[in-house]
């Protein structure tokens, strides 16, 4: 049993290279619209979105499909409940699988504290995630423009004042301080984006957001996980260029990952990592999935 865990903000239909491929390789694979997006059910309380019931959820997938365990492939927030899964529910993880979003252990402090001290008055995507509302309406005002600019034009900046501009103090919102890309990606087509902007027109952003305003739930939540590490096959793929890497570090997975682990770095790759760079992505998760031992 494979579980896809999609990212922010995506879809299940972010996975539709992997499922494929991994189907036809003997797998059965489950990638759900995690909650607050697609099909999935939107609960109105945001603490309904912390990483207890986020885990609690991949758990429900597991016993709905009759499999004592699972391997687990995340992207991005997906990747942080692919991480954390096998730290809260150990005897239900065979292995794990983390993409964009390398292991990182439990900070010092809640992340909004630190990022709060790191940043000050300037500009930070997941600090002006926080309020309540305030992304929300910005996102949910054009969301086929929201998602072009999010999907097509969030890599890393290429010059110091793009940069600049996404940390300047100010009330211009996320979506305001992207780049407008001139043309979609070739990953991503016309039909894709209207996919994406259709389910997002429907459902708005908000239980996607809520994601983020759990992130003191969730450190109070982590400070005492069922096991302290993770013991079982790991895997952990990025893309050179994704800017998600300029602030969440890969070199201290060793104090999270205590099992086999690999770590393999895709050369200019951005975020939208298993999108953008399918036939790679796939053979990484398939060479990885070929060594367990199923039980």
């Amino acid at each position: 049993m494979v579980i896809l865990t999609h990212g922010f903000p995506e879809l299940a239909y972010s996975w539709r290279h992997q499922v494929p491929a991994l189907a036809t390789a003997g797998y059965r694979v489950i990638a759900p619209d995690q909650r607050g997006y697609g099909g999935s059910t939107r609960p109105e309380a945001i603490q309904a979105y912390d990483i207890a019931e986020l885990t609690g959820d991949v758990v429900g997938l597991l016993d709905y499909a009759g499999a004592e365990r699972g391997a687990l492939i995340g992207h991005d927030w997906g990747a942080v409940v692919a991480w954390s899964t096998p730290l809260l529910h150990p005897n239900r993880v065979a292995a794990v699988a983390g993409l964009s979003v390398p292991p990182v252990p439990r900070p010092l402090t809640p992340v909004t504290e630190a990022l709060r001290r790191i940043f000050g008055e300037n500009f930070f995507y997941m600090l002006y995630f926080q309020q309540p509302g305030v992304a929300d309406a910005e996102m949910d005002a054009d969301p086929r423009r929201s998602l072009r600019r999010m999907l097509g034009g969030m890599r890393a900046p290429q010059d110091e004042a793009a940069a600049l501009r996404m940390l300047a103090p100010g009330s211009e919102g996320f979506i305001d301080r992207l780049p407008e890309p001139d043309r979609l990606p070739e990953w991503l087509t016309a039909a894709d984006l209207d996919h994406y902007a259709a389910e997002f027109s429907r459902t708005g952003f908000t239980g996607a957001l809520n994601w983020y305003r759990n992130y003191e739930r969730n450190w109070h939540i982590t400070a005492h996980p069922t096991v302290e590490t993770i013991s079982v096959p790991s895997l952990f793929v990025g893309g050179t260029d994704d800017p998600v890497l300029t602030f969440t570090k890969t070199d201290r997975a060793h104090e999270v990952v205590v099992g086999p682990y690999r770590q393999v770095m895709l050369e200019g790759a951005g975020h939208w990592i298993q999108q953008e760079r399918p036939a790679e992505i796939n053979a990484e998760l398939l060479a990885f999935l070929a060594q367990l031992r199923w039980t």
